[in-house]
């Protein structure tokens, strides 16, 4: 075969490759704002190195949760909520109960940050409040008017910008060495004290496992556009998902190089968390990189409320079109959905101005308690609906994942109780 023929085909393989890009992309913009900027940068500034294993770990085990969706979609060419229906009511409705009250806590908890990052960038004082009102009518307006084409094509933006700030400042930092005296001995992560905070951790990394399905909805309608093979699905998929483990650790190093022994109390929440975070940049980029930084902090935070807002509200009104509901295609009930989310998202934010902090802990631990049900779910649709076998490894990786993260839940709830 003549050597430019042989380049055609690799570029014409490439390029089909790229512009399977999308739900995976989409599931990662989604993933790195709540984890990733406060869960990984906290865990690092509060405990070092001590959790890069759990988080890690955490990682792996909800990962075959993930595939298992995507492998789903893409086999049987329809979202996971069809299955979720076909396996019966307690399958179908728990997840409709679940993703009702996730959507409201983590609009809320996303929608937060967001506007604290954008109070921090600009150069007057406005109230926090107002600026999530102001960014709620913005997202809204985006969706509505564009929907996936905009979503799609965004999310690519701030997660290439986003990834490339964050790998330079950890590069530099570590160049630096650590900023914590030599005899700095921080509190250990390894006691029950620390249980809340570890299960915090651990809800919103990389994402809540509720996504699953609406990245499933995501792919299916990314299928819409572009017909898509397993192989293209899932490298989308693995990209995404491999970004986002990637930056939890580079986050995380952020923490722990910048932070660490630092004799400045860690912020939980608010402003003063922005202007800590921005910090941790502007101290190893330089300061001229405190602009920039800020606006890609805010964009990936602006893109990750974007992702909840949608995929939520995708993900509900779907159920309530197989229930009957709605009429399939109506995207009149899509926007009430998105609308009915986005006012009980705000009325959280206006319930619990005044502690920020407790409300995304309460956002993270939520997610966690719930991520068994999901895992659960996906786990058993598959191996029911299955024509091929499921791969040994792919059953027994979820086997682990499944004992660990049940485990974790029983424990915090027993710690919970005797607290």
């Amino acid at each position: 075969m003549p050597f430019f023929s042989i380049v055609l085909i690799m570029t014409s393989s490439l390029r089909s490759s790229l512009s399977a890009l999308g739900p995976g992309i989409l599931m990662a913009t989604a993933a790195v704002g709540g984890s990733h900027l406060v869960a990984s940068t906290q865990a690092g500034a509060l405990f070092g190195w001590q959790l890069i294993g759990l988080i890690l770990l955490v990682n792996i085990l909800k990962y075959p949760f993930f595939r298992l969706a995507v492998q789903y979609t893409v086999e049987n060419g329809e979202s996971l909520l069809h299955g979720y229906q076909r396996k019966g009511r307690g399958y179908f409705y728990s997840f409709i109960v679940l993703s009702m009250v996730a959507a409201i806590a983590n609009t809320a908890g996303v929608l937060l940050i967001t506007a604290s990052l954008l109070s921090y960038a600009l150069p007057w004082s406005i109230s926090v409040t107002v600026l999530c009102f102001a960014i709620l009518a913005v997202c809204l307006l985006i969706l509505m008017l564009g929907h996936y084409q905009a979503l799609d094509s965004v999310a690519k933006i701030i997660m290439a910008l986003l990834t490339i700030a964050t790998i330079a400042a950890a590069v530099i930092a570590a160049q630096q060495g650590t900023q914590a005296p030599v005899d700095f001995q921080g509190p250990s992560p390894w006691q029950l004290a620390m249980i809340g905070f570890l299960v915090a951790l651990m809800g919103w990394m990389p994402i809540p496992i509720e996504f699953s399905a609406i990245n499933s909805l995501w792919l299916t309608a990314k299928q819409r556009q572009q017909n898509l093979n397993q192989r293209q699905a899932l490298l989308d998929f693995n990209i995404g998902y491999g970004l986002t483990a990637l930056l939890a650790l580079v986050f995380l190093a952020l923490g722990a190089l910048v932070q660490y022994g630092s004799e400045q109390p860690i912020s939980m929440a608010g402003v003063a968390f922005a202007e800590q975070l921005i910090g941790m940049y502007s101290n190893t980029i330089g300061e001229w990189a405190r602009p920039l930084i800020s606006a890609i902090a805010f964009l990936c935070m602006f893109g990750t409320t974007l992702t909840v807002l949608d995929g939520y509200a995708r993900g509900i009104n779907e159920s309530f079109m197989l229930l009957g509901v709605h009429q399939p295609g109506q995207r009149r009930s899509y926007y009430g959905w998105l609308l009915a989310q986005a006012i009980a998202g705000m009325a959280v934010v206006l319930f619990f101005r005044s502690s920020l902090g407790p409300m995304l802990t309460f956002a993270m631990t939520l997610a966690f308690l719930t991520t068994p049900v999901f895992a659960w779910l996906n786990y058993r649709l598959m191996r029911d609906t299955q024509q091929q076998p499921l791969h040994p490894v792919l059953v027994w990786w979820s086997r682990i994942g499944l004992v660990y993260l049940i485990g974790f839940a029983l424990l915090f709830i027993a710690w919970h109780g005797f607290k």
